[in-house]
């Protein structure tokens, strides 16, 4: 057998930056510390930050009053920031610096009074961020063409549009081509909102699967990303599973496999990927693992003061 890792691997450098945030900002005040929502969605961080004393909440006003919370990487409306204030938290923003382009984005299109289109998975805590900072009346969100099909817009308004950072590539140049085609003033952020880390990935997987015959992803169950690369591949013909730790594998679903290719999302830890080979080698001692240089490793985002 042969075991094909993806080019990219580990922490993309906005969950990098977001966990080291958490890490520095335990080290220097202690715990309890805050977590707005999970700092990223991965259960192997979070459970491993949980251990260490975060508490991570889903409403502000869970968190007691002058108490210190960190923002997590997929960015916060502002009415949370607001509700962090009002209650006199001491917070650390851990927004991914991708995300807080396309808040500016928003921002800029929402005072402009353009009418602006989000395309993103409604529920996302990225895509609540990013709305946040958009006038309602000017907000229009979408999912899929149909939604697309359904907007009551005028065709000739000023319309903008910004996507969730997060989503498959294929897929959103299909959207953004139907956004044009259905209003002719249409205007795109400058430039591609989807993140290089997203578009790295999901190119990744689609070279596995021209050498491979089947696909694992690693990556938790409520990651966006790491549930577009498992997509990918079932759109490039590969039977593709995603699994949230190695123990998650389902061994005889290698029988009969001689190429397997490994992803990971970008919230995922090396950790998990080195366990799931090392899995897979137990079975199949002879199993020879193919590596590839990763295109990231020098990408990283200085740390704010904390």
């Amino acid at each position: 057998m042969d075991i094909y890792l993806a080019k990219t691997q580990g922490f993309c450098a906005g969950v990098s930056f977001a966990i080291d945030i958490v890490a520095k900002a335990l080290a220097k005040y202690g715990a309890p510390l805050y977590v707005y929502h999970e700092i990223v969605h991965n259960t192997h961080v979070v459970d491993g930050f949980r251990k260490e004393g975060v508490i991570f909440v889903e409403n502000i006003n869970d968190v007691p009053e002058h108490s210190r919370i960190v923002f997590s990487a997929h960015g916060v409306p502002p009415s949370v920031i607001e509700a962090a204030k009002a209650r006199q938290l001491k917070f650390i923003d851990a927004t991914c610096p991708l995300v807080t382009k396309v808040h500016n984005e928003a921002r800029k299109f929402s005072k402009m009074k353009y009418e602006t289109v989000l395309i993103g998975h409604k529920g996302h805590q990225e895509l609540i961020g990013t709305a946040g900072y958009i006038e309602p009346q000017l907000r229009y969100i979408v999912e899929n063409e149909r939604d697309i099909e359904a907007l009551k817009i005028d065709p000739k308004a000023k319309v903008a549009y910004l996507t969730q950072t997060t989503l498959s590539v294929d897929d959103t140049a299909a959207m953004i081509k139907q956004l044009k085609d259905k209003f002719e003033n249409l205007v795109a952020p400058p430039r591609s909102d989807l993140c290089y880390a997203t578009q790295n990935r999901q190119d990744a997987v689609k070279g596995l699967a021209l050498i491979c015959d089947m696909i694992i992803i690693c990556g938790s169950p409520n990651s966006s990303n790491s549930n577009r690369l498992r997509e990918t591949g079932e759109k490039y013909g590969m039977d593709s599973y995603i699994i949230d730790s190695a123990d998650e594998l389902d061994i005889a679903l290698l029988k009969g496999k001689s190429k397997v290719g490994i992803s990971s999302g970008a919230s995922v830890p090396r950790v998990i990927v080195d366990a799931l080979v090392e899995r897979i080698k137990k079975e199949y001692p002879e199993a020879v693992v193919h590596e590839f240089e990763n295109p990231e490793k020098n990408i990283v985002f200085a740390l704010p003061k904390i």
